[in-house]
């Protein structure tokens, strides 16, 4: 479970960036 906790942390974590980097090159 703590296993699991952590990947979707990751996975949520990636997003974000992919999300601020995409943001920015529209900018």
């Amino acid at each position: 479970m703590v296993l699991k906790d952590s990947i979707l942390m990751v996975i949520s974590s990636l997003i974000l960036i992919v999300c601020v980097l995409v943001g920015v090159a529209f900018m």
